[in-house]
């Protein structure tokens, strides 16, 4: 037998009979919707309601159903605006909300009756879904009735005001109304109420932070803002639309902030100036959290402080009386530096931006004074003498660091080095120095800052210390019985190149001294073929035993210049200062010097000085102190600590500075033009300071005269058509 093929045929729809069922039903289902208006709607079936909904739509009477629908919800939405509409004072608010949720109530019923129509009809005719469009038609007849628009806004607004003023309003009905703006359309809540609201803020807020500016001060008025500002988020939050959050603070810092910037920073006795002055932290932070919120705020806040920053660094690196005490002279910059380094942590949040700056204020104060270098390293001088005595290692540390800070804001390093270099020579050969382990350290960190170059002889001249102790043991051991009653010597055997000497004149040391010099002289280079010794009686010290009137006995501690003058008058009892220079051929400054000190001094003149006077001439007589006394049995003569140089010792260190310079600033030309080949003056100028800004920033005319000494030295040429280029001859 043959299959017969298997085929789906079209529904044929059952014909309605009735000519009128497609009118009687939408009576049953129009009566319904009136029903469910005038709250009747629990004698009402449900399932049969929703298959006559079924059948009209199944039947090709969709059209009548939806249009029948339309007409009847207007129906009733004119009637529920006319309530609304006559609905006097605070009760108006209160009869559109319950009619707002009576209308949603019936809406949900009816679309449930209609969900049929609304899953088939509605989509293939294009149609708005029952939902929707019963939110549109209560927009159209109820919201935006004549009567009603105007009166809704200006109603939500003088809520919105009152509670501004301090008044309590009912939030959970102004978060129902704001609501049915939101489910009528993000637009219509927009047009409707978001934008005259934002609108009538920023006119609120204009006026009042013109009347807060005129009778505040820069603390209060902040304080006043930033309640303002936590107040509004806080509104949105109860009931506004989130996305009005950004709106509103963007008025609220447009109004209070931006339009005042400059007055709140720059007001008299309270603004950002004073804040820094008094440690206002708070008020500093809230400043910060409150300028950041609005644009170019933290860049007004961050000139203001810079400037201010630069004005008082400058009065103090430039005040002639700071410059008297290099030591307090540079605890005060630390104690500027962790004053502002406290406002940017705990005010600022330790924004890199305003950290950035005050680096910059300081780099720019501190190289305004040419001494800064100088004073640095007489303040680690002090420190590592006596200042961190009995201070922990974390502590050193952290005063180390502080003094590295303030070392990588010089510009000119390798001052800082030449002076650093002489005041570390100092406590190493008076054996002054607190602890090795801090010299160290602070040796390391400028290795880590600077390289290796620059550490170099520091490094050699702790390695001189250690050689010399052991030199020293070598030459008791072998000349130990020979000694006798000799003086007791200490030498340090220096290198040439790692310590700050110079050539100085060589001193007449006492006959009781020479004997055993020359005998370590001897023994010295007998263990090290081809090498000098030269004395540095400049740089040595002593201990010397006196006796004075009626057996008195102190122990003397001195300068090796001053040793040489106090023995003299072993076989002398008057002098003059002529008679002592040419006894001892010391340098008649570094004379007068070691005579004031032993002379002049109260409370350590071992000597008498005719006449009696400051000044010393050369034919002033000097008389030993028989009538010297001290409580003291150990009396030291003549220690100066941080001392800082006289101008013509300056000036003379400066000039030793900028010729060492010379020969660092050739090289860095030639590796530039070994690399580049041919260059331009300028790029030439730009690469050989970028090259040397660690160490010092090189003067562009002295680059100039570097070059053209290259030039004449056949390192560098001028190019022949350009005059501007140089050529490196390899």
């Amino acid at each position: 037998m043959k299959k017969r093929p298997f085929t789906i045929e079209a529904y044929k729809h059952r014909m309605v009979a009735d000519p009128n069922y497609a009118e009687k039903t939408w009576k049953i289902l129009e009566h319904a919707i009136h029903e469910i208006y005038n709250h009747n709607a629990s004698g009402l079936s449900f399932e049969e309601l929703y298959r006559n909904a079924y059948n009209m739509v199944l039947h090709k009477f969709g059209d009548k159903l939806y249009s029948g629908l339309v007409t009847t919800v207007t129906s009733h939405l004119r009637q529920i605006s006319q309530s609304i509409e006559s609905a006097q004072g605070e009760v108006f608010l209160d009869e559109l909300n319950r009619k707002w949720i009576d209308h949603n109530e019936a809406l949900q019923m009816i679309r449930d009756i209609l969900m049929y129509m609304d899953r088939t009809f509605v989509p293939s005719k294009n149609k708005t879904h029952v939902h929707e469009l019963g939110l549109n038609l209560w927009r159209d007849v109820v919201i935006h009735s004549s009567k009603t628009r105007a009166r809704l806004l200006d109603t939500l607004l003088d809520l919105v005001h009152r509670e501004r003023n301090g008044e309590v309003i009912n939030r959970g009905l102004m978060r129902n109304l704001t609501n049915m703006l939101m489910d009528l359309g993000l637009s219509v809540y927009q047009k409707d109420f978001e934008k005259p609201f934002l609108e009538i803020s920023a006119n609120f807020y204009c006026r009042e932070s013109q009347k807060f500016i005129e009778s505040c001060d820069c603390g209060d008025y902040l304080r006043k803002a930033e309640r303002r500002l936590n107040e509004e988020m806080e509104r949105v939050s109860h009931y506004l639309d989130p996305r009005s959050e950004s709106e509103i603070t963007k008025v609220v810092e447009k109004e209070m902030i931006e339009n005042h910037m400059q007055t709140l920073v720059r007001m008299e006795n309270s603004g950002l100036v004073n804040m820094l002055m008094d440690d206002k932290y708070e008020d500093l932070g809230r400043m910060y959290n409150l300028f950041r919120r609005v644009p170019s705020g933290l860049t007004t806040v961050k000139d203001v402080m810079t400037s201010f920053i630069r004005e008082t660094g400058k009065q103090l690196v430039m005040d002639p009386e700071r410059l008297k005490d290099p030591v307090d002279f540079v605890q005060r910059l630390l104690d500027l530096k962790d004053k502002y380094d406290k406002v940017i942590t705990m005010a600022f949040n330790n924004d890199k931006t305003f950290q950035n700056a005050l680096n910059s204020a300081f780099e720019y104060f501190i190289n305004l004074n040419a001494r800064s270098p100088e004073f640095i390293s007489l303040f680690v001088d002090d420190k590592l003498r006596r200042g961190l005595k009995g201070v922990g290692e974390e502590d050193v540390e952290i005063v180390l660091d502080k003094v590295m800070m303030l070392f990588r804001y010089l510009q000119e390093k390798d001052v800082f080095e030449k002076y650093y270099k002489q005041h570390l020579a100092k406590r190493l050969l008076s054996g002054k120095t607190i602890s090795d382990e801090a010299e160290r350290s602070l040796i390391v960190k400028l290795k880590t800052e600077c390289g290796y170059q620059f550490t170099s002889k520091l490094e050699g001249m702790f390695t001189d210390m250690k050689t010399s102790y052991d030199m020293m043991q070598g030459f008791l051991a072998f000349h130990g019985a020979e000694l006798g009653d000799s003086p007791t010597l200490s030498v340090q055997v220096l290198t040439t190149g790692s310590w700050p000497t110079q050539s100085s004149p060589q001193c007449n040391l006492p006959s009781e001294i020479l004997g055993i010099c020359e005998k370590f002289r001897a023994y010295y280079l007998g263990a090290h073929s081809g090498r000098r010794l030269s004395w540095q009686a400049n740089m040595g010290n002593a201990d010397l035993k006196a006796t004075f009137g009626n057996g008195r006995k102190h122990e003397l501690n001195v300068s090796t210049y001053q040793m040489c003058v106090l023995m003299l008058f072993n076989n002398a009892d008057r002098l003059t200062c002529k008679e002592i220079e040419q006894a001892t051929a010391i340098p008649m400054s570094d004379l007068k010097r070691c005579l004031q000190s032993l002379a002049l001094v109260k409370g350590k003149n071992v000597l008498r000085k005719e006449p009696m006077s400051k000044d010393i001439g050369e034919d002033d007589a000097f008389f030993f102190n028989d009538k010297f006394t001290s409580k003291l049995f150990k009396v030291k003569i003549g220690t100066v600590v941080a001392q800082k140089e006289s101008e013509p010792e300056n000036i003379e260190t400066r000039q030793r500075v900028e010729e060492d310079r010379k020969p660092q600033i050739e090289a860095a030309i030639v590796r530039v033009m070994k690399s580049r080949r041919v260059l331009d003056h300028n790029n030439v100028i730009t690469e050989v300071t970028k090259q040397l800004q660690a160490r010092f920033y090189p003067n562009p005319v002295v680059i100039k005269k570097r070059i053209e000494s290259l030039i004449e030295r056949e390192f560098l040429e001028r190019d022949k058509v350009d005059r501007k280029m140089y050529r490196y001859l390899a």
